[in-house]
């Protein structure tokens, strides 16, 4: 009895481990879902996209088919450290990172099935590097908030000299040397 039931989950292994391996018609074309999405999906998989991407190109970042999800954990923990935090709501950077947060919260919720889109809307590579974004911009975040830069920063407004005629940008300069562009040629 105990044989026969070895054999039985043998026999059901094996079925399984055949169906693992798909096969491709031509590139770029629909591969056969595998035993193991088939049960969470019913999408075919697509050779390179979605759950057929096999390689980000990047040496050392693996395909992730989490980091749609991930993002928008990542992401929320960012706006939620800056809520909590000590921070001005009118510091530059931080409503810099608040609206890119938000709009790439929004990407992953309208899409949350598709990583590329995902990608093309955020336009700033792919989702596995987003999240690795989320990841590295945390890391600034506390350095700003254990350092304290807003109070560093002079609150009086900056006074910035324009010159829109770049013609005059080196009228009162003088130059020990003359430039090695401007040099005649003897």
């Amino acid at each position: 009895q105990k044989h026969k039931t070895n054999l039985t989950m043998l026999s059901r292994f094996s079925r399984v481990a055949r169906s693992l391996v798909t096969t491709v018609r031509t590139p770029n074309t629909v591969v056969r879902p595998s035993a193991a999405v088939s049960y969470f999906s019913t999408q075919e998989l697509v050779l390179g996209k979605g759950r057929g991407k096999t390689s980000t190109g990047l040496t050392g970042l693996a395909v992730d088919y989490d980091a749609v999800p991930k993002m928008v954990v990542k992401y929320q923990a960012l706006l939620d450290t800056m809520a909590s935090s000590d921070m001005p709501e009118t510091y530059h950077y931080r409503t810099v990172v608040e609206q890119m947060c938000r709009y790439r919260i929004k990407a992953c919720l309208d899409f949350p099935e598709d990583p590329e889109m995902v990608e093309e809307l955020c336009n700033c590579g792919q989702v596995e590097e987003l999240v690795e974004q989320a990841d590295d911009e945390m890391e600034v975040l506390q350095m700003i908030l254990q350092n304290k830069w807003w109070e560093q920063i002079p609150q009086e407004d900056v006074v910035v000299e324009e010159n829109p005629d770049p013609s005059q940008d080196a009228e009162n300069v003088t130059w020990e040397e003359e430039p090695i562009d401007l040099k005649r040629k003897e």
